[in-house]
């Protein structure tokens, strides 16, 4: 309408100059001439496009407030203006596409039909757009959806963001590949489910390790006109972190703190790393300790802890979720005696800027449980320490143990067991429960005593609160024994585990072994003696003894012979002729004196008659009287017998000067 009230303008104006007596004058015409000419550029020049029909909604059903948007292509014309009329309501002179007005002046329109349109204006060209009927109050449009998150759940993502209303609402999500963007978007309809905070849509089917592009708009499912709201921003949807950190620490102990350094791997689509602490002692006023948990973007990290027990959780996080925790635990600092709290800690102010901490220790399997002062109970076993901040560092000063009151143990020594021998049995159990033991175990008491008989005296011993193995010995073969074990504090005993043992009966098979091995051990004994002994022979022989022949002391008829000193100037040695047979007995045995004498050659063979067949004589009986000689042989009549029936070989032993010689003669 406005674009032709403008081209006819012209038309008008020459009708209203023709009508005017002035029309006769040329010089009036040339001016409509000019006139005319101007027109028509102007009408060329600024002629509009008609805008798109308004769009006017609330935000949600209760929202007092209405806004109305249009859009038009006359974007390059910065002196566009626009009106905007609602029934016979008129906005003028709007430079923006879209407008929001109060309920109060739409108060008796809202809930009836109106006609809604747009009128731009562009100098004094006009153009609109095509009318609406829609009733104000039916209409809501929300907005885009914001605060977008998303998380994966094995190949369903679940999609969700910040909604409009409490109710649920209709969405529409589109869906491509981040590697493909030119790929076209796949649509997907859905209603999501709604609580007081988000909106949650569930996309299925898709695969958790592939990067994808989002986009989402909803819409409400209340309203009776219900409008679709803007689309989101494009939002990228990383692969899901299903592995843990792969983290490695390194512990450096300085006199009451402890450094620990962290180190990981890199992990892929992972966009940063936070890191969380347990440790109540970071209640102390360390300026220079951050805040947990720590986002970064390093894969290192270095932070100094108490002697306290701490667990360190690192994950990798990204849009999507985060990945498993690596869980780091680090153990109490081990006291090799720990200490013994003093009875009065709890009524002992602790020290200005120091920060105490206890540990409930029930079990010593399970984590430690921080607990408060005001949560002391008795019979419990806390752990205590005390820390300060020094140059922003929590420093451990103080460690030890403590009971708020101690008591006998509530149960016994557990799975008390023995493994029974001849005269011996291995026992052995497990410690009390730290929560059983009600107080600080002294020792254990192990007694025994045998079945058989009543007035067997029962035998006692005392072990080490840190013993759970102990060798009873001293017992009697074959008897029946109850052992029992129990726990004892500074304030009792608590109760016993029993066992009965059988000791073992001496087996006979081991006296049959005894004897085996005596017997092998005097074989054994024999044979080593016997090699020792050959060995030693030839490695050391023996040195011949002489063997000197008892003889029968002569004596002398005369004083003369007896003070004869022997003397032996020559020595000759003679050998009888074979031929010579009948040779008388007495002349024999002086041959035999005078035998031959053999060299070096018979020296090993003389060696071996030396023990039994060589007689002596002195030299001096060769040269003595025949008389003599026959007094001899008569007194040695009884001997000679014997030396007769060997062969016929006669040894004989001459001295010279206190030599000795071995003389041997041939068989005759």
């Amino acid at each position: 309408m406005g674009s032709h009230m403008l081209k006819n303008e012209p038309l008008r104006l020459f009708f209203r100059i023709y009508h005017m007596e002035s029309l006769k004058s040329w010089s009036l015409l040339h001016e409509y001439i000019i006139l005319l000419m101007l027109f028509t550029t102007v009408s060329k020049g600024s002629a509009c496009d008609a805008p798109s029909s308004p769009e006017c909604f609330r935000r949600t059903a209760e929202a007092p407030d209405y806004r109305c948007e249009w859009s038009t292509n006359n974007t390059t014309e910065s002196n566009v203006k626009f009106d905007l009329y609602i029934d016979e309501v008129r906005v003028r002179n709007i430079a923006r596409t879209w407008f929001e007005i109060n309920e109060k002046p739409f108060q008796r329109l809202k809930n009836r039909s109106v006609k809604i349109w747009v009128e731009a204006h562009i100098g004094n060209s006009r153009c609109a757009s095509t009318k609406r009927s829609v009733v104000l109050s039916h209409t809501v449009k929300y907005e885009a959806p914001t605060h977008i998150s998303m998380s994966w759940l094995k190949n369903n993502l679940s999609l969700s963001w910040t909604p409009s209303e409490e109710h649920p609402a209709a969405a529409e999500i589109l869906l491509r590949r981040d590697e493909n963007r030119t790929d076209s978007w796949g649509k997907i309809t859905t209603n999501t489910t709604s609580d007081t905070s988000m909106h949650h849509v569930l996309v299925e089917n898709l695969l958790k390790d592939t990067v994808y592009q989002v986009q989402i708009r909803h819409r409400s499912t209340k309203a009776l006109n219900p409008l679709w709201s803007d689309w989101s921003p494009v939002v990228i949807v990383p692969a899901e972190l299903e592995q843990k950190p792969e983290v490695t620490m390194n512990i450096t102990l300085s006199n009451g703190t402890r450094k620990v350094a962290l180190t990981w791997k890199e992990m892929p689509h992972a966009a940063t790393y936070s890191l969380n602490e347990t440790q109540s002692s970071h209640g102390c006023t360390c300026k220079k300790i951050r805040d947990y948990p720590i986002n970064t973007t390093e894969t290192t990290y270095i932070t100094f802890v108490s002697y306290s027990a701490v667990k360190i959780f690192v994950n990798g996080r990204n849009a999507a979720g985060s990945s498993p925790p690596a869980i780091l635990q680090i153990p109490a600092v081990p006291a090799a005696e720990l200490k013994i709290c003093d009875n009065t800690l709890l009524n002992i102010k602790p020290k200005k800027k120091t920060c105490p901490e206890w540990f409930e220790l029930q079990d010593e399997d399970l984590w430690p449980r921080s607990v408060s002062d005001t949560d002391i109970k008795d019979y419990v076993r806390y752990l205590y320490f005390e820390h300060k901040c020094i140059d922003g560092k929590p420093w451990t000063l103080k460690m030890c143990l403590f009971y708020q009151k101690e008591g006998a143990p509530l149960r016994e020594p557990q799975d008390f067991i023995a493994f029974s021998e001849t005269d011996t049995s291995n026992l052995s159990w497990k410690a009390i429960p730290s929560a059983d033991q009600r107080g600080f175990l002294t020792h254990y008491s192990l007694c025994s005593v045998k079945v058989s008989s009543q007035d067997e005296r029962k035998e006692c011993h005392n072990i080490s609160a840190s013993v759970v193995k102990y060798r009873l010995g001293n017992l009697t073969q074959g008897t029946k024994y109850n052992v029992s074990l129990v726990g004892v504090t500074r304030v009792g005993e608590g109760p016993e585990a029993t066992v009965t043992i059988n000791t073992l009966p001496e087996k006979p098979v081991n006296v049959l072994w005894s004897l085996c091995l005596l017997f092998m051990f005097v074989i054994l004994t024999t044979m080593c003696t016997c090699i020792l002994k050959r060995i030693k022979d030839n490695i050391f022989p023996a040195v011949p003894t002489p063997v000197i022949p008892d003889f029968i002391l002569y004596h002398p008829e005369s004083q003369d012979f007896l003070e004869r000193k022997e003397e032996v100037d020559e020595l000759m040695l003679l050998q009888l002729h074979p031929e010579i047979k009948s040779v008388p007995e007495d002349a024999e045995e002086s041959a035999v004196l005078a035998g031959e004498w053999e060299e070096d050659t018979d020296e090993d063979e003389d060696n071996e008659r030396w023990d039994s067949r060589m007689l002596g004589r002195s030299s001096d009986e060769c040269l003595i009287s025949g008389s003599t000689e026959e007094a001899l042989r008569s007194s040695r009549e009884g001997e000679m017998t014997d030396v007769e029936q060997l062969e016929n070989e006669i040894a004989m032993l001459i001295y010279k000067k206190g030599l000795v010689f071995d003389v041997k003669r041939d068989s005759l």
